[in-house]
């Protein structure tokens, strides 16, 4: 928590997008008996994936095993995950009048299984490890809802954007309500920092960032409680990092493809978050061990530093290596 303020600390602490996941031997088991949905709708299971991905890799933090999708069900579209495809969403909001068919959230009524997940999480971990909460980002959704799941080009999501304006407002000012909303109920419930997940968000060059994206990414920030952590991550964003920070957050997470001595030379002493490539956990521990050894050194022991990757996990990732990327860090960091 002292890292994410921009504080001293005495090593630099680790934590990895998706450490609860499929990398696990014991999620894999856990998935076999129950799906997504069922399981991110369970507050019991939802405590006992993120406590033990805790444990299982002795991390600083824990993030709450959730999906940035949730709210799709009572904004009134049918989610869903097909094996091998990812979600996918029905019916795509894709006109105007779709926008305004979307339903009103009640969030904590709605997505009341969340916050009790929050507490339960919150009393299975150790009281010295910082629980985040999240939520994805106004655009992200956005793009989600339109394209009817993931996409390579956003070409809807842009064409929509473009075509009806006021149309894409009304829908991430709708969004973003929820969204902020969401956060500041899992902060109540117990998550002492939360991430806004924009995902999706470096699809968008600076301009159509600045006119399409920003003010609405800024709503949620702007309404979450002072004094409540914030990290504000996206892929692709090197593009975008000021613009980013304009946005809102107190922390910026960072990927790969942007260098983290870059990033600290553009965004000043905004702490930051990163970045290591979740791909190059297939490699041999050697590799492992001096990739985190080239990041610390880019950061040059500067304060506001919170070492993670620059996104989630990937399935395939073998376990000793994840295990043996934290012990690099907490040994080098």
């Amino acid at each position: 928590m002292r890292a994410l303020r921009g504080r001293r600390v005495e090593r630099v602490p680790v934590w990895l997008m998706r450490q609860a996941g499929r990398y696990q031997p014991s999620y894999r088991a856990l998935r076999r008996r129950v799906s997504m949905l069922e399981l991110c709708k369970n507050p019991a299971l939802v405590a006992q994936v993120t406590a033990r991905a805790v444990q299982d890799i002795d991390a600083d933090a824990a993030i709450l095993f959730s999906d940035l999708l949730l709210p799709a069900e009572p904004l009134g579209l049918f989610l869903s995950y097909e094996k091998g495809e990812g979600p996918a969403l029905r019916p795509p909001v894709r006109s105007a009048k779709d926008v305004d068919r979307l339903k009103e959230v009640d969030v904590p009524d709605a997505l009341g299984y969340v916050m009790e997940a929050v507490r339960q999480t919150r009393l299975a971990l150790p009281t010295d490890i910082p629980l985040l909460g999240f939520a994805g980002a106004p655009f992200t959704l956005a793009a989600y809802l339109i394209e009817g799941g993931g996409s390579r080009d956003f070409a809807l999501t842009k064409s929509f954007m473009t075509h009806e304006p006021k149309a894409w407002h009304r829908l991430l000012e709708k969004l973003a309500r929820v969204v902020a909303e969401l956060l500041i109920e899992q902060a109540k419930a117990g998550a002492q920092a939360v991430q806004l997940f924009d995902s999706w968000v470096g699809a968008l060059g600076p301009s159509d960032y600045k006119t399409f994206v920003l003010p609405h990414s800024r709503a949620v920030f702007r309404a979450l409680p002072k004094g409540l952590p914030s990290i504000h991550f996206g892929t692709q964003t090197a593009t975008l990092l000021e613009l980013l920070k304009q946005a809102g957050g107190d922390v910026i997470g960072l990927d790969w493809r942007v260098s983290l001595s870059e990033a600290r030379r553009r965004l000043g002493d905004t702490p930051v978050m990163g970045n290591l490539d979740p791909a190059l956990l297939m490699a041999p521990h050697p590799h492992i061990r001096g990739e985190v050894r080239r990041i610390l050194k880019e950061n040059r022991g500067r304060s506001g530093f919170v070492f993670n990757l620059g996104h989630g996990l990937l399935p395939q990732t073998p376990f000793e290596n994840v295990v043996h990327l934290v012990e690099c860090v907490k040994e080098l960091g």
